[in-house]
Parts: C-alpha cells; structure tokens; sequence
C-alpha cells in the first residue's frame, strides 16, 4: 500500500468519533475467551472465559457451550475458582477439572456433581479413550535440597544447598521435587492405585516452567502414554533444549525413547484418528530455542519418521489432524501476522513437503489457535490488536471467516478503535523491514503527534496482530500517541534466515532496523520529531537499554521492562543458559570474547546515558534478575539523569496480579506525560 493511500484511509478512519478511548481498567473488563474442544456430536464449541475482579484481585474461569453454526451461548459452569474442561462423553456429559478435583456436569442439568476425592489435587487429567484409565500429573519429592528436609534435627532452619545449576528457574527455586506422569484404574470418580511412569527419575514432565496436559497424551487405543521430557538433570538440564517423546507401555511396563537423536525440542504430540500416524513438532538444534519448528509424521507401522516442512521456510505452531487423516492444519507466522495453513498429506509421505501447504487465511489479524473439525467448519481462535480473542469458524468451502462468540462485543461497541497500518522500509542493508504502525483513535493528519518506538522481547517471538493486556497497542495509541512496531531482525514470519539472523547479533542490525523504523516513521508530517520515545520488555527492554547509548539524540525518553544491562552479570545469574549461550554467542570468558560482552553489551555505553529513563523490574524474575533493573536505575541516577523504578517484589518476567497491571500501566503512562 503507498504512502498516500494510507494516509486517505487514516483520515477517513479519523474522521469518525468513537464513544471512549481504551484505558486500564477497561482493558481489565474484557473476558479472556480460550477455546476447548468441538463436542463429540460436531454440533458445539466449548470453551472457557476468564474475568477479573480488580478489586478482589483475582480472576474466575467459566465453561460455555454454543453452536458452531451460530447462536446463543450456554454458562456451563458457574463455581468459584476456574474450571478446564477434561473429557466430553458421547452422550453429552462433561467432566471438568475444578479446585484439583473431577466434577460432573450431565446434560440437559445445571448442578454438577463432584466425582473424585483424590488425596491431594489432580492436574493436567485425561481420561483414557476407553474410559478405564486417567492420567494426570503430580509431584513427587526425590531430592532433599532444603535444610530441614535434610537436617531432621534443624526443622526451623531456612537454607538450600545445592551442588548442579536448574536451582532456581522463572520465578520459582528447586525444591527437590519433580512433577511426573501417573495413571490409575478409573470408573465412576473411583481412582485405583496411581502408578508413577517415571518412578525415582529426577526429571520434569509437563515441562517446566509452562508445560500442560499437550505433554501427555493417550493412544487411540488406551494402551500407551506418550509424554513429552527433557531426561536431563542440572547444569545439564539448563544447558539443553533436547525434550524426546517417550512412550510407555502400561501392559509391559516399559518405556521407548520415539525421537532418540533427534536432538531439539520434540513437543506437542498427536495421533490420527485412526491412530497410524503420531505427529509432532520439532526442532533440530539443540540449544536453541528458537530454531524453526517443524512438523514431524511418523508412520507407526513402519516405524519411519518423515519431515513434513523440511523445505518449508517458515515454523509451524499449533497444529490439528483432519478426522479422515488427510491434511494437518496448522498455524505459523507469516508477514506481521499468524495465519492458518494446510498440509496435504498423501499415502507417500517422503513426498510430501513445501508444494503440499496451503494458506487458508489472509488478512491483518491473528490465527491464534485452531481447536477443532465440524464437516466444512474449522473452530479457530481470532485476535487483531483492537480485538482480544474470539472464536471464529473457518469455512474450508467458502474460505469464510465468522465470529462464533460475542463476549467482548458490548464492550468492543463502546472502545474507539486505532487505525493499524503495515509499513515497508528499507534497512540499512537494502532489505525491506516491515512495521505495524498504530494511530490514535481520533487522528488527525494536520496535528503532530508524539511517537513510541515499540521493541518487541523474545528476542525470536513474532510481532504479529497480538493482543495483550499489558503491552496492548490500542491502549497505548488510545492515549494520544502513534506506536510504531518493526518486524526487525529476529522475528519468524520472514523466513528462516532472517528469524536466526539475530542470534550472536543483538546489538547489531537488530537495533539498526529499529532506527530505520522510526526514522522512516519520523518523516511523516504528523509525527513531533521532538518527541519521540522507546519501550520494551525483556530483549525489548534491551534494546532500549542499548538505544540509551547510541540514540543519539533521536529518543526523548525511554521505558524498560525486565530488561538486560549488563550481558555478563547476566549470564552469570540467568537460569535457562541455553538460552545464553546460543543468543549472546557463548560465555563470557570464551576466546576470542562475543560481542554481546563488549560492543553489544548496554552497559559498555554508560557514559553516553543521558536520556530520561523508566525502569521496570520484577523481583521474582529469575529470568532478568533483579540485579539488571537495579543496575541500570543506579546508573541514571548516579548520572542524574531523571530516572524512576517501578518495583514489583511478587512479579516475575512479567506482570500477572490484575491491581499490578494496573499500577504497571498507570505508572507508564504517567511517565510518558512527565517526559514525552
């Protein structure tokens, strides 16, 4: 799209005045809509909506029903706490996970029924296909690392002793406890003996910190457990990505490594329905967290594993096996959006490849998730950065894309929207570099408008048409400022190359390709050149940090969130060193040194800080320790340089309490007017 036709549209979208602009605490009014399953008769959706009460400071999860085909939606359940769906039976009833128990809702009643009394909390629970099993995760203690798990006599002592790293990882320390798979007899809400698939093992499964019940699954025929584990303890468990799927056999009671040399991340697996083929996603390095996703099919009669996107250039997502086996839909990243796309499967899977996708889906919005098959209708979840999820059907015949649930849509009516534009601008080594570009709701083209440069974290996370609750481009673009937000180096959607191109590279043509960005952006006669800002989070609070020292006069203020300024502090108290050491290049006392210690490290460029600076930090965020925040703020102010902290002691990476997020958002805003 030209210049100029972007500016037509932004005037006419100006042109009309909304009710309200978005602020913080109608952000916190929106339901937070996550799909579950299509019922097993294909007539329904069910998925869960989650509400926060600021001034409990706590959330509530519901389960709805609606018809795929349209209509109203039915409150499933409405108990305290939050409830996820577990198993949906043929004639309708719904067994859900509610307060670490089994409950009971049959159809056509209101009032569920609780099923299991289980002697401590269940989770991560699946019913097996034949009814008689259910598997569920639990922790089991196996190691004492706590002083008075280990001194009897000392039982007020407060110590930990450790002799391995992976003693402390997100926002949580080791506690000599492993989370592992069980499976018990089950009839009826009675749960038989538990028996624990990896007894004595000092490893994770889910995996830890996110891992759920996508890390265990049930073959078709209830006689095997696929999980997903990382059989690494330690400092070699926090230098390695290699998770494998194992497959245990409840009748033998043995364990099969399925993805032995396949050294990266294995996750996700699925069977087909006619449970001959076992799907998952993996990737190749390991290390490497980031690496290109592929989609794995293996045929389990022959035992042959096949590559399906080998000479795909791009990472697949979430993905759904067809009923009949045919295709696998799947979601990936793809020009500043997530869209969905289809694999074509033949009987000779050595031949399927690159020519056998399909995209489905096209325009400026996100894909999130695609969760279920109905005939011709896909059940998907949709956002776009003036929409917080929804669910959609997808009509595989006429390519239609229709909004299936309304929760927001009130709320929605009543929130003036911003004009999104994509951007095109030449980096400073010839390539083009896309941006998303956010207006204030009320534009004006003949006014001059303060502008945020946006610096997504990741650093390898898409910079699509996301929706968030904290960094939330309608909010920030509701307060009078335009947000520009590059897809600079780094980010998948552009193909492998450009994705990997980051790693070993951060303070390079990453931080050129923002500059290019916002003075391209600074060019347009709407934009106050004076009055240009940064922010960003994690590898964006970063590059904000690094911007600091070489902006050269260009930003006006500066906000960093959980950021790193000193790249070997930093290595010397993150948690995941896999991750250090494949972004930064390797450690810091390696010869010859990477860059990432010296040219690239922020803290190099102390002495050319001079810029007002918000910093953000979460006391519980093992990730970006707290010494990084703590650094950078004592920096400023030693400078005097106008410079604030904003402490979170209960956060970790991010930023979770509902009246945090608050705090958070009304603190950068007020930033923002003092300084920009």
């Amino acid at each position: 799209m030209n210049k100029t036709l972007i500016l037509a549209t932004i005037l006419a979208a100006g042109s009309v005045k909304a009710q309200q602009p978005l602020t913080p605490e109608l952000l916190w009014k929106l339901g937070r809509v996550s799909a579950e399953a299509v019922t097993p008769d294909k007539k329904y959706a069910i998925y869960g909506v989650t509400h926060y009460n600021l001034a409990e400071n706590n959330s509530e999860r519901n389960l709805y029903k609606i018809p795929l085909n349209g209509g109203n939606a039915l409150q499933l359940t409405k108990s305290q706490g939050g409830e996820t769906l577990v198993h949906l039976e043929q004639n309708g009833n719904i067994l859900y996970l509610s307060k670490g128990q089994l409950w009971l809702l049959e159809s056509g009643k209101e009032e569920p029924k609780q099923l299991t009394k289980f002697d401590g909390e269940l989770s991560n629970v699946k019913i097996s296909p034949n009814g008689q099993y259910i598997l569920f995760s639990q922790e089991v203690a196996l190691q004492k690392v706590q002083s008075a798990d280990k001194y009897e006599d000392l039982k007020k002592s407060d110590a930990y002793i450790f002799n391995s790293l992976n003693n402390r990882h997100w926002d949580t320390w080791f506690n000599g406890k492993f989370s592992h798979v069980f499976y018990a007899s089950y009839q009826n809400g009675i749960i038989g003996e538990p028996v624990d698939i990896m007894a004595d093992e000092p490893y994770f499964t889910p995996q830890q910190p996110f891992g759920g019940a996508e890390d265990m699954v049930w073959s078709p025929d209830s006689k095997q457990i696929i999980y997903v584990c990382k059989k690494k303890f330690g400092t070699d468990y926090a230098q390695s990505t290699n998770t494998d799927l194992y497959a245990y056999d409840i009748e033998r009671k043995q364990t099969k490594n399925l993805s032995d040399g396949m050294m990266g991340y294995d996750v996700a697996p699925a069977f087909s329905k006619d449970a001959n083929y076992l799907a998952w996603l993996s990737m190749k390095e390991d290390g490497y967290e980031s690496d290109k996703n592929d989609l794995i099919v293996r045929d389990l009669k022959t035992s042959t594993t096949y590559n399906l996107t080998k000479d795909w250039d791009e990472t697949v997502g979430g993905f759904l096996w067809s009923a009949d086996g045919s295709k696998i839909w799947f979601t990936a990243p793809t020009a500043g959006t997530i869209q969905l796309f289809e694999i074509a499967l033949s009987k000779d899977l050595s031949k399927v490849g690159a020519k056998q996708v399909k995209q489905l889906t096209k325009g400026d919005y996100d894909i999130t998730s695609v969760n279920g098959e109905s005939g011709d209708l896909l059940l998907v979840s949709r956002t776009d950065m003036n929409h917080a999820a929804e669910l959609y059907t997808f009509n595989r015949k006429s390519k239609e894309l229709k909004q299936l649930s309304h929760v927001n849509d009130e709320l929605n009516a009543s929130i003036a929207q911003s004009r999104v534009a994509g951007r095109t601008t030449k980096a400073t080594d010839g390539k083009d570099l896309f941006s998303w570009v956010i207006y204030p709701p009320d534009f004006d083209a003949n006014k001059k408008y303060p502008t945020l440069l946006y610096c997504q974290g990741g650093p390898q996370a898409a910079l699509s048409q996301f929706y968030s609750f904290r960094w939330n481009m309608q909010l920030i673009a509701a307060q009078g400022y335009i947000v520009v937000a590059p897809n600079r180096r780094g980010m998948p959607g552009h193909g492998v190359e450009w994705n990997r191109s980051i790693s070993g590279d951060w303070g390079g043509q990453p931080i050129r390709d923002y500059l290019s960005a916002i003075d391209d952006v600074a060019k347009e006669p709407y934009v106050d050149k004076n009055r240009l800002g940064a922010v960003g989070a994690s590898y964006g609070g970063y590059s904000v940090f690094m911007l600091a020292g070489v902006h050269q006069n260009r930003f006006k203020t500066f906000i960093a969130h959980d950021g790193l300024f000193d790249t070997r502090s930093w290595y010397g108290t993150t948690e995941e060193l896999f991750f250090a050491n494949k972004e930064l290049g390797g450690n810091y006392w390696q010869q010859p040194i990477p860059k990432a210690y010296t040219q690239f490290n922020p803290i190099s460029y102390a002495d050319k800080w001079d810029t007002p600076i918000l910093i953000v930090q979460g006391g519980k965020d093992f990730r970006v320790g707290i010494e990084q925040g703590l650094g950078a703020f004592q920096l400023a102010q030693l400078k005097g340089i106008k410079s604030r902290l904003l402490y979170f002691p209960e956060e970790n990476h991010w930023v979770l309490q509902p009246q945090n997020a608050i705090v958070w958002q009304r603190e950068f805003f007020t930033w923002l007017k003092e300084t920009l």
